[in-house]
């Protein structure tokens, strides 16, 4: 359920961030809000992640790394990592705004390419639980 409520939620901050990234990118105005939406995203993906790990301990007795979702887990340690260099870039100020800004995207790159993947398993999950619901209305059982 909560995963249910924070992925559309992440999904919406996500849009939104991104166009202030690419708005400051593009007109190198709007700075702050542009900063401020990415702090936001990656505390929402913090908190997605650390109740995911809570879901997968609960259904597969793993914090992370479960079978089922050994390489959505590897590609989100990507997406953790990024976000998080993006934290330590902006915080100390070790690289200026606009490489920020790059690192953010970079970031948000590996979102999408995870997002899809939880998107991809999911459907195919509901596919899978179809086939079998029609198998059982049939009859059949395994």
């Amino acid at each position: 359920m909560v995963q249910g409520v924070l992925a559309p939620l992440q999904f919406a901050v996500f849009l939104m961030s991104l166009a202030l990234v690419m708005h400051y990118l593009g007109t190198g105005s709007g700075l702050g809000i542009a900063t401020a939406s990415v702090v936001v995203k990656t505390l929402v993906l913090y908190t997605i992640m650390v109740t995911g790990a809570i879901w997968e301990r609960e259904v597969f007795g793993r914090y992370l790394f479960a079978l089922a979702f050994f390489w959505e887990d590897v590609v989100s340690m990507l997406v953790l990592a990024l976000h998080t260099t993006y934290l330590i870039a902006l915080f100390s100020g070790a690289v200026d705004a606009e490489r920020q800004m790059w690192l953010a995207l970079a970031a948000y790159a590996s979102y999408v390419i995870n997002a899809t993947q939880f998107v991809l398993k999911l459907r195919a999950a509901r596919q899978q639980e179809h086939m079998w619901s029609g198998a059982d209305a049939l009859g059949h059982t395994s």
